[in-house]
This record gives structure tokens, C-alpha cells and sequence, in this order.
């Protein structure tokens, strides 16, 4: 199960995301996320009550971050999460991939 919520305020976009990011999930979040992203502003993704992320999620978390979209984590489980991929970022030649990524509520 998910639920994705979308919100436009005047100088970003927040996604929302509560549940399994999974399977055919994946699909959904990523559409949201792109649409969000055609309106020109920074996006945010918050990760609140997310309990399943599978590879092909974290691949999905790793390709936006990498566009610029920030992710947010909010529980235990997503605050690693989003702390092992910003390490795993901050490998790359590009420096500031990992400052893409935050702990904790906005």
C-alpha cells in the first residue's frame, strides 16, 4: 500500500510519501516526482511513514537525488536509508550529491 501526497507552495514542491516503496509503487512516486519537477521549482520528497523500500526503490531514491529533487527522511528506518545512499553519493566524483540528502523534518 501507498499513499502519495503532492503540495506546491510558492518556492517548492513537497512529495509525500507514506508506505511500500515497491514493486509498482515505484512507478507512482516517480511520475509524481517528475510532474513536480516540470514546475520548475525544488522539489522535496518526504519519506514519513515508508516501510519497505526495495532495490529498484533505492535505485529510484538514488536517480532523483542525483537530479537535484532533496529527500527527506522521517523514522528510523528512513533516516538510514537516506544516510546510506548520501555516503554512498558522497563516492561519487560529484561532491555535493550528499548534501542532497537531510535527516530529519524540514
Amino acid at each position: 500500500m501507498i499513499r502519495v501526497m503532492k503540495s506546491e507552495e510558492p518556492t517548492r514542491f513537497i512529495v509525500t510519501v507514506d508506505g511500500d516503496l515497491s514493486g509498482d509503487h515505484i512507478a507512482v512516486v516517480e511520475f509524481c516526482c517528475q510532474e513536480a519537477e516540470s514546475s520548475g521549482k525544488p522539489v522535496e520528497l518526504v519519506l514519513r511513514d515508508v516501510t519497505i523500500v526495495d532495490h529498484v526503490g533505492r535505485s529510484l531514491l538514488g536517480r532523483l537525488a542525483a537530479k537535484g529533487v532533496r529527500l527527506i527522511a522521517d523514522g528510523v528506518y528512513t533516516s538510514y536509508l537516506v544516510e546510506s545512499l548520501a555516503s554512498a553519493g558522497s563516492g561519487r566524483s560529484e561532491p555535493s550529491l550528499a548534501k542532497r540528502f537531510q535527516r530529519g523534518r524540514r
